[in-house]
This record gives C-alpha cells, sequence and structure tokens, in this order.
C-alpha cells in the first residue's frame, strides 16, 4: 500500500490526481502535460506567464521538460491508469469487487473498466466520456436521448428528437463542440477585456496610493510648518506681553515717584503753613492793640507772599501729576500695536500665500458704482457718476476692477457683501469685454465668479451651491501658476466652496459686481 506522504508527491496541484505525463518548469514544479497546457494556454493572451504553484514569472512561454523519473514512478506505482483511482468511480460491472472506471458510457449509463472497455460496443450510439456519474444532465429531459446539439435561439443543449421533431425544429442548431468552441471564443474576448479592466484598475489604486501617501507627506509637512509658526507666534506674543507689562511697570514706578515727591513737597509747605497760623492765631488773641498793629505791618508781606505762593505751588503740583503722574495709555497702545503688527508681518512671512492688499480701479467702475475714498469699498447708486469715458470702464454692468493684477504666485483676499440686493465677487482677464450682454462677471470665458444668487458663474455655466451661503463674507485663494481659484464662506467653520482648474493665459483682476447692493474689501 503505498503512503499517503508519497501519493502527495505524485499529486498534480492543478488536477489534484496522480501525475498524467508530468513535467517540469524552470522554477522546479512538476505538473501534468495537459493541465499545465491548459493553464499556459489562457496565460498566452496577456504575454505574462507564471508557475501556478510559486507564481514565478516568464517573460516567454516555458519550455516543458519530461520528468523520466516521476514517469517510472507514477507507471511503476499504478500500472494501470492510476489517474482512474483518483476520480473514486468504479466500473458498473466489476460486482464482486470494486475496480477503477476508465470510460464511463453515456448510452448505456454504465462505467467501464479496462476489461469491459475491450468487450463494449463501439457503435455511434454508444458514447464514451471520462468516468462520471451525472447522467441526467447529459440527456435530454423529454426523449431520454443523448444531448448532441446546441439550438443558438433558444441557447439550450438538445438531442436529435428535439432539432427534428420537438419544439425546436427548424431551429439553427450546430454540435456541442462547435458551439462549445464559438462560445469559448467569446468568453476569451470577455477575459481579455476584463484582464484589461482589472489591470487598469490596478494602476488606478496604484496611483491613488501614491496620491495617498502624497496627500500625507504634505499633511506631515504642513504640519510641521504651522505648528512652527504657531510656535513662533506665541513665542513673539509672550516677549510682546513681557515687554508691555515691564513698560506699564515702568510707567507706574515713575508716576508714583512724581506723586510722592509732590506729596513730600506740600506736606512740607503745609508745616510751614500750619507754623504761620499758629503764629497769627497767638496775635489775634493779644490784648494790647499796639502790639497788634505792630506786628500787622511786619507781616503783611508775608500774608500776601503765602497767599500768591499757595496759588504758584497748587498750580505746579496740577501740572506735574498731569505731566508725570499718570499712566501714558497711548503710549502703551503704539507699543503694543506695533508689536502685533511686526508679528502680524512675521506671520504673513510664513504663511503659503500672499495676502494681497487689494483696491478698487475707479477708472473701470460702471458710472452707477460708487467707489469709496479708500478704495476698498463699491456699492450701487441711481445716480450717474457722470466719470469721463475710458476703454477700461464698464458700461453695461455695475462692475468694477481691482488696481492690481495677478500674474504670479498665490494670493488671498476676502469681501465682506451686503446682506440684499445681488452681488458677484471673482476674477476676470483685463481682456474681458466691458459692454453687451456677455460683459458680466461669470457670463464668458474670461472670467470666474460665486454671487449672492449662491451660483458658480463661468462662460454662463451655473454650477449651485449646496448647501447655500450661510454668511455674508467670501475669501478668495489663487494660485497662478498651478491654475487654481478657489471660494470659501468665512463662517465658523470655514468652508470650502469651490475650486475652479483653469490653465490662466492673462494676468487676472479681482472683479466685483454690485446691483442694490455692496461689497467690501477686508484684507
Amino acid at each position: 500500500m503505498e503512503s499517503a506522504d508519497l501519493r502527495e508527491e505524485l499529486t498534480c496541484s492543478i488536477c489534484l490526481s496522480i501525475y498524467t505525463d508530468p513535467v517540469t518548469l524552470s522554477c522546479g514544479h512538476n505538473f501534468c502535460l495537459g493541465c499545465i497546457e491548459s493553464v499556459l494556454g489562457t496565460q498566452e493572451r496577456s504575454g505574462v506567464y507564471t508557475c501556478p504553484q510559486c507564481r514565478e514569472t516568464f517573460n516567454t512561454k516555458p519550455k516543458l521538460q519530461r520528468n523520466i523519473t516521476l514517469c517510472n514512478i507514477v507507471i511503476n506505482l499504478h500500472p494501470t491508469q492510476p489517474e482512474n483511482r483518483e476520480t473514486g468511480i468504479f466500473c458498473t460491472y466489476c460486482v464482486h469487487s470494486p475496480v477503477p472506471a476508465v470510460k464511463s458510457c453515456l448510452h448505456c449509463e454504465a462505467s467501464l473498466c479496462d476489461t469491459h472497455l475491450r468487450v463494449h460496443s463501439k457503435s455511434e450510439e454508444h458514447v464514451l466520456t471520462e468516468p462520471t456519474t451525472s447522467w441526467g444532465n447529459r440527456k435530454c429531459s423529454i426523449h431520454k436521448e443523448l444531448l448532441k446539439y446546441y439550438c443558438s435561439k433558444d441557447a439550450a443543449c438538445i438531442c436529435v428528437s428535439c432539432s427534428l421533431a420537438g419544439e425546436h425544429r427548424g431551429h439553427q442548431v450546430e454540435l456541442l463542440n462547435e458551439a462549445s468552441e464559438k462560445k469559448k471564443k467569446k468568453l476569451r474576448n470577455v477575459l481579455q477585456k476584463l484582464t484589461t479592466k482589472r489591470e487598469k484598475t490596478e494602476k488606478r489604486v496604484q496611483s491613488l496610493q501614491e496620491h495617498r501617501r502624497g496627500v500625507q507627506e504634505k499633511a506631515a509637512g504642513v504640519t510641521e510648518r504651522l505648528t512652527a509658526l504657531i510656535r513662533d507666534i506665541r513665542k513673539q506674543l509672550e516677549d510682546l506681553e513681557k515687554r508691555v507689562l515691564s513698560d506699564i511697570t515702568r510707567q507706574q514706578e515713575q508716576a508714583l515717584l512724581t506723586i510722592s515727591d509732590l506729596i513730600k513737597q506740600l506736606e512740607k509747605e503745609k508745616n510751614e503753613l500750619t507754623r504761620k497760623i499758629c503764629h497769627i492765631e497767638e496775635l489775634y488773641n493779644m490784648t494790647d492793640p499796639l502790639t497788634v498793629l505792630q506786628e500787622q505791618e511786619s507781616h503783611r508781606d508775608d500774608f500776601c507772599g503765602a497767599e500768591k505762593g499757595d496759588n504758584d505751588v497748587t498750580q505746579r503740583g496740577d501740572k506735574q501729576v498731569l505731566a508725570r503722574g499718570d499712566l501714558d495709555e497711548g503710549l502703551i497702545s503704539v507699543t503694543l500695536y506695533r508689536g502685533l503688527a511686526d508679528i502680524v508681518t512675521d506671520i504673513k512671512r510664513g504663511l503659503f500665500v500672499q495676502v494681497t492688499d487689494t483696491l478698487l480701479d475707479i477708472n473701470t467702475a460702471q458710472n452707477k458704482v460708487i467707489v469709496s475714498g479708500d478704495l476698498k469699498t463699491a456699492s450701487y447708486t441711481d445716480i450717474d457718476q457722470q466719470r469721463p469715458d475710458t476703454p477700461e470702464r464698464f458700461t453695461y454692468y455695475l462692475q468694477v476692477l481691482s488696481t492690481r493684477i495677478f500674474s504670479s504666485g498665490r494670493h488671498y483676499w476676502d469681501v465682506e457683501t451686503s446682506n440684499s440686493g445681488y452681488w458677484r465677487v471673482g476674477v476676470c482677464y483685463p481682456s474681458m469685454m466691458r459692454t453687451g450682454d456677455n460683459s458680466g462677471i461669470g457670463d464668458n470665458d474670461k472670467s470666474w465668479c460665486v454671487d449672492s444668487d449662491c451660483d458658480l458663474l463661468h462662460n454662463t455655466i451655473e454650477n449651485s451651491l449646496d448647501p447655500p451661503l450661510s454668511c455674508y463674507r467670501v475669501g478668495i485663494l489663487l494660485d497662478y501658476e498651478a491654475g487654481r481659484l478657489s471660494f470659501y464662506e468665512l463662517c465658523d467653520p470655514i468652508r470650502h466652496l469651490h475650486t475652479y482648474t483653469e490653465t490662466f493665459t492673462e494676468p487676472l483682476h479681482a472683479a466685483f459686481g454690485v446691483d442694490d447692493a455692496w461689497v467690501r474689501i477686508m484684507s
């Protein structure tokens, strides 16, 4: 009796049966000749061949080397069709002891060993197949005849009687082998398409994985940079706090010293006044008129001087208190403002974008658009401003552009809008028309904007915002080289509205439109 380990060593990993005509690949693994040729045939369309067992890849179809040693072992171990033992199907006619079947007759519905096969009928109606016990699915359920044909119209396997007299009479039929080959051809085409689609999907997965790694790396870099920036801001704020508090302490000490000196001076004057008061009270209480009168004459100048000196001291003390005896809140405010301004300047240098100081160009403003004195606000009026005609002035839509144009870099500005009327904010090329139906911001291929109706507009194409705007402040971020124009709603939290991706071919103006409304540049 053969051992289980030996049987495992002699088993093909494809068909799981004892080797039939074993061959070896260059990687050293063995297979039945028929099994490995079938697998390599399916791989031929892709041009890449792999070992079914170890998955080693071959650029060309590998050569099959017949394994003589295995062949001899298999023949010696099972001299008569050893693979039939693996089927578990035995000869129908060997009733005394189970003998493995080598064929089955579909007509007789019986399995045959070598001995009974030699005496079996050789007529055409006795169709022989590999050993099987599944008879029902190979015969017509109506006529109990073998299924020999395929009806193309009904996509069914039929027998001769079905074709000649049954429900498939007159239909186009073909032999099962022919129909099977046609179906296999279609399956090969489907398989090729699915394989191609799978390869494309794998490439997309790889691309997305690379993109995911890129996003993670970029996020890590941005996080590190912002952490350093905020850490620096925190340190600068702490330094500014120490500087301002130190200035307050210094001013307090100086003021208290001035007040203390003044208090000492006033205490000294008070003591002198007390002495004089006592002397005058003594004089007042004297009964001798001559003494009183003589004493009055000698102190007349002192009395006048004391009265005048009192006024001078009082006025001088008040001025000193006002000048040096109080905190200079103006100086503290200036120190704080300049310190914060320096920090903001440093922050701007550390940002990824340039916060742009954008101004309105009154030479482009339509005559019913009012531009404020600081060139930051545009608002509607029904009074014609009677401005001179210029080629760059809008004459149809109530619009105005920025004085500055953006031809490189990353820029940001934000706009506050009215909660009534109609407005548009965005960007446009200098070559955008200034008159006519197509001169509105977003109504042509030279401008992009968002409006108060919660629409994104470009080249007359509208895309509605969902959800709509919930506040009246919009941020605009332009990355010229990257061709990205992004709109943000500046609520809490800030919401990204939309990003246009374009290849900009001209410099860009910030653009604003107002109709019974106003907009103000905040940055």
